[in-house]
Parts: structure tokens; C-alpha cells; sequence
């Protein structure tokens, strides 16, 4: 019984989490966005057949795309991407874990940033500044990986 309320409390704190963060990033721009990290926390419930995993990080990756008025559904498009062309190649990587997943966050932020240039590049507006902010992004996302 401590053990179901316990693991409740957790499915609420990050349920919670996948839905204020990305109002706060839209508020605060300086916060990192955790493209790869969601890319990689869906990834990972695809593998270990987590639904509430896959739902909470596509919800977290919908959301962020409506708060912050990005293109929708290019993350989920990113991480299908990578799944498609990369994964399997990664796989030589087996004896190192970290590794994959620091290049599973790396490969799904470029090709995130590089849709989203081509999409910004064919609809001649600028949805993101391209700047020294994208680099602190890309490092939190790797920091949250080593992490898990």
C-alpha cells in the first residue's frame, strides 16, 4: 500500500512537472528546454514498454512547442527521425550506456535545430535566435542524461 502511494506521488510530481516547466520556460527564457532529454525519456519508455513514460514525455514535448508558438509535433518528428536512421547504429555503443545516451540527446538536438532551421528557412520567419543560448540548452540536455 506505501509502495502504490509512494509511486502515485511520483506519477503526480511529474505530471505537475511536464506542465508548469514549459509555461515557465516561456515565462523565463533563459531556462533550458530539454529537447533531447524528453526525446530521450521517450525513447527509453518505448524500449521498457513504460506507457505513462511515453505519454507524459510527449505531452511535455506538445507542450512546450504550444507555450513557446514553436512548429508542432517537429520534436516527436525529430525523435521518430533518430529512432528510424540512428538508433540502430548506436547500438555498437552497448558496453557504455552514458555514451548512448549522450549521443541519443546530442543526435536529437541537431536534428530538432536543423528541422526547425529548415522549417524557419521555407516559412522565411525566425522561430528561435540561433545563438550562444542553443549551446547552454544543449548541455543541460546532456547533464539530465548522465543523470538518469
Amino acid at each position: 500500500m506505501k509502495e502504490r502511494i509512494i509511486d502515485f506521488l511520483i506519477f503526480i510530481f511529474w505530471l505537475t512537472t511536464v506542465i508548469v516547466y514549459p509555461m515557465l520556460v516561456s515565462i523565463y527564457v533563459t531556462m533550458p528546454l530539454f529537447i533531447g532529454f524528453a526525446g530521450l525519456m521517450l525513447i527509453l519508455g518505448i524500449d521498457e514498454g513504460r506507457i505513462w513514460q511515453i505519454i507524459l514525455s510527449i505531452l511535455y514535448m506538445i507542450n512546450l512547442e504550444i507555450n513557446l508558438s514553436l512548429p508542432l509535433f517537429l520534436i516527436p518528428t525529430s525523435v521518430a527521425i533518430y529512432m528510424l536512421f540512428f538508433k540502430n547504429k548506436l547500438s555498437l555503443l552497448k558496453l557504455c550506456p552514458i555514451c548512448i545516451r549522450i549521443a541519443t540527446v546530442i543526435f536529437i538536438n541537431i536534428i530538432y535545430f536543423f528541422l526547425l532551421y529548415s522549417y524557419d528557412f521555407v516559412q522565411s520567419q525566425n522561430s528561435v535566435n540561433y545563438d550562444s543560448f542553443l549551446l547552454f540548452t544543449f548541455i543541460y540536455d546532456i547533464i539530465a542524461a548522465v543523470l538518469i
